[in-house]
């Protein structure tokens, strides 16, 4: 293999290797390590280069304090289902109405982590239990909170995946793992004062990282893709 193909090889591995884990080990990862992450994912594209990332780390005692307050007012809106009015997302993350072949997809992913784990459609406790998972980072030793300033635009978000993408496969690279987190952005009222986020930003999402468990029969859970095939379109 040329040293080219060898590279190309490495840098495939990082993004196919990439995906959701949901269960991580109490491993600390060192500063210098999210330091050298967020370097290299600073080098994302953006629009006549804005770079409109903000990023709060949270380990330790922030970390637990957070996994604390949201776990809690989870808890309170599964008892009283009227507070979900008071978390409400400050951006529409999935559609008003969901359409084939999108919620199709939703299901299968959905139904398919839900039966590996053992959960029926009926078990609403399971269910809530697995669900707060995401509030606890899933025991990962480092959670990420993503801002933006709400006078960008629709386009930052554009940018802001590409910076999320950068660090997802650079944690690869580094043996580490992720799970991008949009479950965290109903709750950013509690969220933003929390991390120290200025009055003019929003929650774009959250996201775990750490060293997987690789034990947690959940990390057996590999979402399928569709082939190129299906959504491309030659034109010549």
């Amino acid at each position: 293999m040329t040293p080219s193909g060898s590279v190309a090889a490495r840098v495939d591995a990082a993004i196919t290797s990439r995906m959701s884990v949901r269960a991580f080990t109490s491993a600390p990862v060192l500063r210098q390590t999210l330091t050298d992450l967020l370097q290299v994912a600073s080098r994302a594209p953006s629009g006549t280069n804005t770079q409109p990332w903000k990023v709060y780390v949270l380990q330790g005692d922030s970390r637990a304090a957070l996994v604390d307050k949201v776990c809690a007012a989870h808890d309170a809106v599964r008892a009283n289902p009227a507070l979900v009015s008071e978390y409400r997302e400050e951006y529409d993350y999935y559609p008003e109405k969901w359409v084939s072949p999108y919620i199709d997809r939703r299901r299968e992913n959905g139904w398919g982590l839900y039966k590996l784990l053992g959960i029926g459609k009926g078990d609403k406790d399971k269910m809530h239990l697995q669900h707060q998972r995401n509030y606890r980072f899933f025991d990962a030793p480092v959670g990420l909170m993503f801002t933006l300033d709400r006078v960008m635009g629709r386009g930052s978000l554009l940018d802001y995946g590409m910076f999320l993408q950068n660090l997802m496969v650079a944690a690869r690279a580094r043996g580490l793992h992720t799970c991008p987190q949009a479950a965290w952005n109903g709750f950013a009222k509690i969220i933003l004062p929390h991390i120290g986020a200025g009055a003019d930003e929003m929650l774009v999402c959250g996201m775990a990282l750490g060293y997987a468990d690789e034990d947690d029969a959940v990390n057996t859970f590999h979402t399928p893709r569709v082939p190129v095939a299906e959504f491309t379109r030659w034109l010549a």
